[in-house]
Formats: C-alpha cells, sequence, structure tokens
C-alpha cells in the first residue's frame, strides 16, 4: 500500500485544485485499498486514454491517462526505474533523476568545449526529432525488451494492460496479447 500512497502523492502533484483529483480524495484510503485489491486480483484495467491536440508551438497529439490509472503509472515506475535507469547511457535525460534540463545543457558545454577544441574550431549539432515516434513504437518489441529485464508475471500482465490501452474511440482496434 505504501508504493501506492507514495504513486498517488506524485499524480497529484500540481492538481491539488482539479475536480478529479478532489474526488478521489474525498474516499482516498478506499479508493487507494480498491487499486491495490485490482491489482492484486489482476482485475484492474485502464480507462481508455483520452486525446487532444496542443499547440505549443508545434502541433501534438496528446494522450491522457485517467488520475486513477496516472497512480498505477507512478506506482509501476517507482518498481521498474531503479531496474532500467542503470542501463541507460550517462547522456540520457529526459525523464530521469537528477537530469533535467541544466545537467543535459551542462554535458552539451562539455562536448562543444570537446569538438570545438574550446572554441577554436568550427562544429556541427543535428537537432533531430522523429516524427510520431511513440505511435509507431511496436509494442510487441517493446514488450520482449521489457521482459529481459522483468520477470515477475504480475508486473508483466500490468506493463502489456498499460501498453494494450488506447484513445476512445479505438477500443479493440489494434489490441496486442502479450
Amino acid at each position: 500500500m505504501n508504493n501506492l500512497a507514495n504513486a498517488w502523492l506524485k499524480a497529484r502533484k500540481g492538481k491539488t485544485k482539479k475536480d478529479y483529483v478532489l474526488e478521489f480524495e474525498k474516499n482516498l484510503r478506499q479508493n487507494l485499498l480498491d487499486l491495490r485489491a485490482s491489482l492484486m486480483s489482476q482485475t484492474y484495467c485502464p480507462k481508455p486514454l483520452k486525446t487532444f491536440i496542443l499547440r505549443d508551438p508545434k502541433t501534438r497529439k496528446i494522450s491522457k491517462s485517467e488520475f486513477i490509472d496516472r497512480i498505477v503509472h507512478h506506482a509501476l515506475v517507482r518498481v521498474i526505474e531503479p531496474i532500467f535507469d542503470k542501463t541507460f547511457i550517462q547522456d540520457s535525460c529526459a525523464n530521469r533523476k537528477g537530469k533535467g534540463n541544466l545537467y543535459a545543457l551542462e554535458r552539451f558545454n562539455h562536448f562543444k568545449g570537446k569538438v570545438t577544441d574550446n572554441l577554436h574550431k568550427e562544429g556541427f549539432c543535428l537537432k533531430a526529432d522523429i516524427r510520431h515516434y511513440f505511435d509507431n513504437i511496436d509494442h510487441e518489441v517493446l514488450f520482449n525488451i521489457i521482459k529481459r529485464k522483468i520477470k515477475d508475471e504480475k508486473m508483466l500482465w500490468l506493463i502489456g494492460q498499460i501498453l494494450a490501452n488506447l484513445p476512445e474511440g479505438q477500443i479493440g482496434e489494434g489490441r496486442t496479447n502479450f
């Protein structure tokens, strides 16, 4: 239960005035107990993702999970992050503890100095973005990579539930059985 309570705290951060958070917290203890029971009995099923378009400055399609599902995501990350984090290269900075924008800029400046011989010669930097990258990840390939590190069957079941979740209106389309 401690992991779910910590995950709830993380999921609500910056959202304490949102209606869906306030509603969940009206019966917090029971809601967390019910969520735990559904996870333990493997009856948990995430709600369909809500999709919307965000323009800031480029247009992006965002798929948002329900609050209760975000609690599950945070709880899962708390378990699997230490397993996967140690396999990432030092300079992978996105969504990693202690490796935010400031760290990324420091690493960029380090390499800029190396490549340009401390700004005495010209250097080049490629900025790239893979269009619709996350929409096109093969979930079966991803799941097989995850299975190399995670052996717990209940954890794999939960990861499969999350990976198989689709936006509203796409239920039953292209679901993968893991």
